[in-house]
């Protein structure tokens, strides 16, 4: 799908963008190329831009999620952006396939977590370890499928890999997530974990907005949107 699809918002200060599994959000150690290089691209060829153009990168999902993301179009709009996410001002809903013997409707999850950055990887614990920090999240199942569950999470904090984590530690690895447990791959090579909805106050005008991200309309996802 051609990123003018997928362009959820965009005014003068910021773009909203539905993210693909499998993109980076900025460069890393790989050399692929980013979302971000392709919305500066975008904007170059839309404005007719003659120099570089600038995008300011406000926060990240990992590669292989999917949802929305927002970036700054000016160093202004950045900045107030950066202190929106800094101050827990930002909500995010995200949705998560797990087994569907997931046994709870709604509830909250209580960690500590503990960061690998050699492996990328985090580990959520049941009590206060050395060098971890509180991980809070809620959630509440939305939908039933044959062998999966949908489950709708609000983050409260926003620690590495979060949701991965806490979901593995309590038995019920997300679909696809072979880092955290799955037992298979997606076919995508991503895992079935999308950021829905992204609520912000616009960095100039101050109002709040509100972003829905629909995922891929193939696969297990078009079960949860049309069935």
């Amino acid at each position: 799908m051609k990123l003018e699809k997928r362009i959820l918002f965009e005014d003068n200060h910021i773009i909203v963008i539905n993210k693909k599994v499998g993109e980076l959000i900025q460069g890393d150690k790989t050399g692929d190329s980013t979302l971000s290089d392709f919305v500066k691209e975008y904007i170059k060829k839309k404005y007719n831009k003659p120099n570089s153009v600038y995008l300011g990168i406000v926060h990240r999902l990992d590669r292989p999620t999917s949802g929305a993301v927002i970036f700054a179009k000016t160093s202004k709009a950045l900045s107030r952006l950066n202190d929106q996410f800094k101050s827990r001002i930002p909500k995010k809903n995200y949705w998560a396939l797990v087994d569907n013997k997931f046994p709870y409707n709604h509830g909250t999850l209580n960690h500590w977590i503990t960061r690998n950055k050699i492996k990328n990887k985090s580990k959520a614990h049941k009590n206060e370890v050395p060098n971890s920090k509180i991980a809070k999240l809620s959630f509440k199942r939305i939908k039933v499928l044959n062998h999966y569950c949908v489950l709708e999470i609000a983050l409260e904090t926003g620690r590495h890999h979060q949701i991965r984590a806490q979901l593995s530690e309590i038995g019920f690895p997300i679909k696809g997530d072979l880092k955290y447990g799955s037992d298979r791959s997606n076919n995508d090579g991503g895992i079935c974990l999308h950021a829905r909805s992204l609520s912000i106050k616009h960095p100039v005008s101050k109002e709040t907005l509100c972003f829905t991200a629909d995922p891929k309309e193939a696969g297990i996802w078009k079960s949860v949107l049309f069935d």
